[in-house]
């Protein structure tokens, strides 16, 4: 679980984090919507420890990550994994390098000891086949559509299993057919890895294609939480007008 509270977060004294509280539960989905700018990719920052807030703190199970520092906060963000809303591959590594950096600079975290080459290529050949990549390996970036650049950024993230996903915008600058491709596999994975996952976007298909709960995060708060049926009876401007851009609610496009 992850327990965030009254956290406060300001970039040159315009403060973009204000007062946020919010639980994740242990194994949901939860979807942040809300504008662009709003913060919802800060907030990420600050779960995996890229960024550290001016006032609040931050608990993964029961464990206030948000006071740790150097060795130790390194060590709590092992269990996390984050999607970057670029995807985030390294230009100068082929598919398959990139898929096993995680690997080769950390081992198996659980025992510290160091994967095999065949280890490595065994787990990389399986977090490919997930993502529908397979016989990319020896492509580089360059050589994908940004779809599947999102695709080999999600084997990175889950090719070492870790207990929480963060997805920043994953479906961002991709076409309806492609995005619904990335849906997919968020919940596709959300069910093998049996992980805890944060997704912001401002997507609203894709809030309701992964989401078990969806959050609105408006003024550096989240305004309001729950359930996807129930949170689009809430009566705000904001979620009114998501509602009105739903033609077919896209969980009956889930494959059975």
């Amino acid at each position: 679980m992850i327990d965030i509270h009254d956290l406060w977060k300001s970039f040159e004294g315009n403060e973009v984090l204000k007062g946020l509280t919010l639980t994740v539960k242990k194994g949901e989905t939860l979807v942040i919507l809300g504008r662009s700018g709003v913060g919802k990719s800060v907030l990420l920052k600050h779960i995996i420890g890229i960024s550290h807030a001016d006032k609040g703190y931050i608990e993964v199970d029961g464990v206030r990550v948000s006071d740790l520092r150097g060795e130790k906060r390194y060590k709590a963000s092992l269990k996390m994994g984050m999607l970057f809303q670029g995807a985030a591959l390294f230009d100068s590594m082929n598919i398959e390098d990139n898929t096993a950096f995680f690997l080769r600079q950390h081992g198996n975290i659980e025992t510290g000891k160091k994967y095999s080459k065949s280890e490595i290529g065994d787990r990389v050949d399986e977090a490919l086949r997930m993502v529908d990549l397979e016989g990319t390996q020896k492509k580089m970036p360059s050589d994908l559509s940004g779809g599947m650049r999102k695709r080999a950024g999600l084997a990175r993230l889950i090719v070492y299993r870790p207990e929480y996903l963060l997805y920043d915008e994953p479906t961002t600058g991709l076409d309806p057919i492609t995005a619904m491709q990335i849906n997919e596999l968020i919940v596709k994975t959300q069910e093998e890895l049996k992980a805890t996952s944060i997704v912001v976007t401002h997507d609203i298909v894709s809030s309701l294609f992964v989401g078990d709960r969806l959050a609105l995060h408006k003024d550096g708060k989240i305004a309001y939480i729950d359930e996807p049926d129930a949170f689009l009876k809430i009566d705000d401007p904001i979620i009114e007008f998501l509602r009105k851009t739903i033609s077919e609610d896209p969980r009956t496009f889930r494959r059975k």
